[in-house]
């Protein structure tokens, strides 16, 4: 008894003790919900529904964060005794718990969001409904859950009474520091409202194919302040999302999926195109990647010395479309190569005097 009491008396043995039944209490509760969670997860995979697998890979870290937050909260009860060390560890549990429960229901809102995103399907050549959805939902994900993160860490802060003090004097004597950081954060705002704008009128969409800064590529990623196009070369380009609408861009599945492709022929006059014309049709006649609408050429130019020669193929998209254009313009070219030896237009490779004399 006596030595329970000299414990009670002793701040730092109490302290001590109270920190390593928190701990392990802790590291078992711990335990237990990892156990839960693996058996949800085994339980998870071999069912046929997505969201459950979902669900338990989005909440396992903010439960066990709730877990601590809780704990810590019962434990500084404790400590009432020493009133700094109840205030300090009373505030922080709170503000974990406040910023938890936010945690919480973003994982929330995001396993709702992805579980109506795995339902598009955007593999399709006929896609442009998918990707329409698709990308409202992206960007209205990433706005909700910007605007809740900024509610409940709002809320954690004004738990603390010197902060909440400081940020009403900040409000009441704004003047000319108001003023700069509007203009600061002026650019930045302008991007989220930018950002909204792509996500309701949408210029582009996730997956569009698009020509931009000279570059080929796909829409990989549409965020608040930016978008990321993959580029034909697995390179991404980084682009900030005002420039959608402040810039000219070419959208090749504006639309519809569904393009018309060229490769260009420079060609001599004594070449006959119906041959040409016939090797085309059998060419494409059974390609994979040609959608039986268009193929056909055409005379487009006629210079001095050559004529140019325009192949046109269609495919269901873009990627297919390239693949067939660079099929095409090979095999026309060994053919012929082979069939028309010397039909090709050649530059002038004469030597052109620099030195002419004017005199006469």
């Amino acid at each position: 008894m006596d030595f329970i009491n000299n414990i009670s008396q002793n701040d730092s043995v109490r302290y001590l003790l109270i920190s390593l039944v928190f701990i392990a209490l802790f590291g078992l509760l711990t335990a237990i919900y990892n156990f839960i969670i693996k058996k949800w997860r085994a339980k998870a995979l071999k069912s046929k529904s997505n969201i459950d697998d979902i669900i338990v890979s989005l909440f396992r870290i903010p439960g066990i964060w709730a877990i601590f937050a809780i704990l810590l909260n019962i434990f500084s009860s404790l400590l009432k005794e020493s009133e700094h060390l109840f205030f300090v560890f009373q505030k922080i549990s709170e503000i974990l718990l406040i910023l938890t429960v936010g945690w919480l229901i973003i994982q929330v809102i995001r396993g709702l969001f992805h579980y109506w995103q795995r339902k598009l399907d955007i593999t399709n050549s006929n896609n442009l409904e998918a990707r329409k959805k698709l990308t409202q939902i992206s960007m209205l994900e990433r706005i909700i859950i910007i605007v809740i993160a900024f509610i409940f860490v709002a809320i954690a802060l004004m738990t603390i009474e010197s902060i909440r003090e400081l940020g009403i004097s900040l409000l009441a004597s704004a003047g000319v520091a108001g003023i700069i950081i509007g203009f600061a954060a002026q650019k930045s705002f302008g991007q989220v409202f930018s950002g909204i704008q792509i996500a309701f009128t949408q210029p582009i969409r996730i997956d569009d194919v698009v020509v931009i800064e000279g570059e080929w590529g796909r829409i990989e990623e549409i965020n608040i302040t930016y978008a990321v196009v993959k580029i034909w070369d697995q390179r991404r380009l980084i682009v900030p999302i005002e420039y959608f609408l402040n810039n000219p861009i070419q959208n090749w599945t504006r639309t519809e999926s569904e393009i018309l492709g060229t490769a260009m022929l420079y060609v001599s006059y004594d070449l006959p195109l119906e041959p040409l014309r016939e090797e085309l049709a059998r060419l494409v006649k059974d390609h994979p990647d040609w959608d039986g609408r268009v193929q056909n050429i055409q005379v487009t130019e006629s210079k001095e010395w050559y004529k140019e020669l325009r192949v046109l193929v269609s495919s269901s998209e873009s990627g297919k479309n390239w693949d067939l254009r660079v099929f095409i313009r090979e095999k026309l070219i060994d053919f012929i190569n082979t069939n028309y030896p010397g039909s090709f237009a050649k530059i002038n490779s004469a030597p052109v005097s620099l030195n002419k004399d004017t005199s006469q």
